[in-house]
């Protein structure tokens, strides 16, 4: 036993962080594996199972709680097979029992708290649970009691009811298939709706919790841009404005929080996660392409500059996540005091708290989370002052909050790199650093994607997580798509034939592992997996897009560059099979029709010839991603020893890379006009293609 601590259990050999989080818990906890299953059975002990991840607020308070409680672990110890489970290492898992409880309870959420047969059936389910009864809820105690009595007592119920749960996830393996076209109708369904949820004064959708639903805001954009709807434009713009001003964004260091507790965006829930970052770097990138509004590209540089400074590892990969607490109470390393601002920026002080809405009341629980409430331009005009001055003193006063910020006590990081996620991140850099023309930003989605295609590849199948110098587990179906479009977006943006290659090669590899040969569906988990009591298909978008959804995108985009109608066949596969639920529950699958718009839409492909390194072809690039144009797909045509086989992968190169200077060739339906060595000529031929929004600048 570690003389420091009164209590090691067998999480101490563990990588994740959430799990050695409770590696000193006097639960004797077991990680999730056949040790604990073998001893269920050997036993005949129920298993407990408590599902969570290290940045969860609500688990660290039933840690505390309960799982450090003596008297509570002694009970769990005596009567269960106690598990803990990392839902960001295993998703298969977290997937199966968060199902479950919303089965017997009507909601969910984490901590995720699962009572199973030694076989691993559910049989009891909820979430989080006090110590002792309270708040309306069962206390854990008590709780363990009364299933620790009924295991003994009323077996033969307890059976019936995990038959019962298991019978219904076994239709989790099953999407609902109908006859029927793909079509817009979905779209047009699941506009009407979101229009319906639209809060027209604070934006975003729905009320409190919101979330930062960057899909929606994606089709939005997307459908502005195809049919010039101005409700659509306006729900899009006013969410984006409405969060980069709130205090779900952080504006000393940049990024986002996970989610805002109230309907005004003012106070978040702390934990900043990575998904969602990088799906809010490339919403605000593809909102300036449109609108030009320099705030969104001070959000995204910002956001960027986040990731680059506190989420990325010295080898190359992106971290996981920080934490809402730090020193045990949520939000105290971002929110301030009216003395705390007055004595760090004494003569500006009156200036910021004006704009970030800073009082000596403050603006939650006492406190003032920042949120920006007034512009410059309003304030110089109050004042009376230059707005330039304005600005210069804001700026002033950030950099100094922020260099203050850096001396307090961080909330925890959670330093793992998932596939998934970097995957996510690696597409957003590499599109943003296109737009706003930071190379670095390229170089750094392209370290980052070489870091997991050598680190994170054992030589037969991606793996999901790295930490620490160690990867483990099998990537799930999420990890190749979600790192496949990372890739995909990546060759579009610097022309790395290696890169193209695996992105065909891992989507390849992906169908083979997780598709259904019946309809075309991907499974998340492989078949066959012991540790699973049932082979799920996800069949809705979440906080970051189900592997169907992207894999339809993937297969669009992988047919728009090399013309290969596999591609086109799979994605017609896809589509079709999510026809019906796309039907009957359209916001619930976004993602995916941002998909079906691009399989039914018009598309535009560029090909840049000449040297990839040429300072010229770079212009022509950013010249193509300066404007709103989501449909496009960029492909480079070499003129060195890389020519046949550029050509080889992608036939629409053949015939435009013998150039003697940079050349552009703008396509539709693989029909291009006619080449030129102009960027102003290119972009006319682009703007041919902008149905609505903001024109690509001269």
């Amino acid at each position: 036993m570690n003389s420091e601590h009164a209590h090691t259990n067998r999480l101490i050999d563990e990588r994740s962080p959430y799990l050695l989080q409770h590696a000193h818990n006097p639960v004797d906890w077991y990680p999730w594996g056949e040790e604990a299953f073998q001893r269920a059975r050997a036993e005949d002990k129920p298993i407990f199972v408590s599902i969570g991840y290290s940045t969860c607020h609500w688990c660290h308070v039933m840690e505390r709680e309960s799982f450090e409680n003596e008297e509570i672990a002694a009970l769990m110890n005596e009567h269960f097979i106690c598990i803990k489970v990392d839902r960001e290492e295993r998703p298969d898992v977290d997937e199966i029992y968060m199902n479950a409880c919303q089965m017997m309870t009507g909601q969910g959420g984490w901590p995720l708290s699962a009572f199973l047969l030694p076989g691993l059936r559910p049989f009891f389910a909820g979430t989080y649970f006090p110590p002792e009864d309270r708040y309306g809820r069962p206390g854990f105690k008590s709780l363990l009691q009364g299933i620790a009595e009924a295991w003994g007592s009323k077996r033969e119920q307890i059976e019936s009811d995990a038959g019962r749960v298991s019978a219904a996830l076994g239709q989790l393996g099953q999407i609902k298939q109908a006859d029927g076209e793909i079509g817009g109708g979905a779209i047009e369904r699941a506009m009407a709706q979101m229009s319906q949820s639209f809060d027209a004064r604070l934006g975003g959708w729905g009320s409190a919790p919101k979330f930062p639903r960057s899909s929606y805001g994606a089709l939005c954009l997307r459908r502005y841009a195809r049919a010039g709807d101005g409700r659509a434009l306006e729900m899009a713009r006013t969410t984006l404005d409405r969060m980069a001003a709130g205090g779900i964004y952080d504006h000393l260091g940049g990024g986002f929080h996970r989610y805002s507790t109230d309907a005004q965006w003012l106070a978040p829930h702390f934990e900043k996660m990575l998904y969602d970052n990088a799906q809010l770097v490339l919403h605000y990138t593809e909102a300036y392409q449109l609108l030009a509004d320099p705030e969104y590209e001070r959000v995204v540089r910002e956001t960027v500059g986040y990731i680059l400074r506190d989420m990325t590892d010295a080898h190359g990969g992106f971290y996981s996540a920080e934490d809402a607490d730090s020193e045990g109470e949520e939000g105290k390393f971002y929110v301030w005091s009216d003395e705390e601002i007055r004595e760090a920026l004494g003569g500006d002080a009156a200036l910021f708290s004006l704009a970030y809405d800073v009082s000596p009341q403050g603006n939650w629980e006492g406190h003032t989370i920042l949120r920006r409430v007034r512009p410059a331009i309003e304030l110089a005009d109050t004042l009376g002052i230059d707005e330039r001055a304005v600005r210069e003193s804001l700026s002033r006063s950030k950099s100094t909050l922020l260099a203050q910020r850096e001396t307090r006590i961080r909330p925890g990081l959670d330093d793992k790199v998932l596939t998934a996620w970097n995957g996510l991140m690696i597409e957003a850099l590499a599109r943003a650093g296109v737009v706003f023309g930071e190379d670095a930003w390229v170089e750094t989605a392209e370290r980052a994607a070489r870091f997991v295609l050598e680190e994170m590849h054992d030589g037969t199948t991606l793996l999901r997580r790295w930490r620490d110098g160690q990867a483990r587990y099998p990537a799930y179906a999420e990890d190749y798509a979600m790192f496949v479009a990372g890739l995909l977006e990546l060759y579009q943006a610097d022309f790395d034939l290696d890169l193209l290659e695996r992105a065909r090669a891992l989507h390849a590899e992906m169908f083979e592992r997780f598709g259904d040969a019946q309809d075309g569906v991907l499974f998340n988990s492989v078949e066959g997996a012991d540790d699973l009591i049932v082979r799920v298909k996800v069949g809705y978008d979440g906080a970051v897009p189900t592997a169907n959804s992207v894999a339809a995108s993937n297969a669009v985009r992988l047919f728009e560059l090399t013309g290969e109608p596999g591609y086109w066949t799979q994605a017609e596969r896809l589509l079709r099979a999510f026809a019906a639920t796309l039907a009957e529950n359209p916001m619930g699958l976004v993602q995916m029709l941002l998909a079906v718009d691009a399989f039914l839409g018009e598309r535009v492909e560029l090909v840049l010839a000449g040297e990839s390194s040429d300072p010229a072809v770079r212009a022509f690039l950013r010249d193509a991603r300066s404007g709103y144009l989501p449909v496009l797909t960029v492909a480079h045509a070499p003129s060195t020893e890389d020519r046949l086989r550029a050509e080889a992968l992608l036939p629409a190169l053949v015939g435009k890379g013998d150039v003697e200077a940079p050349t552009a060739y703008v396509c539709r339906g693989f029909i291009c006009r006619r080449p030129t060595q102009g960027r102003a000529e290119m972009l006319e031929d682009l703007a041919l293609y902008h149905v609505a929004g903001r024109a690509a600048p001269e």
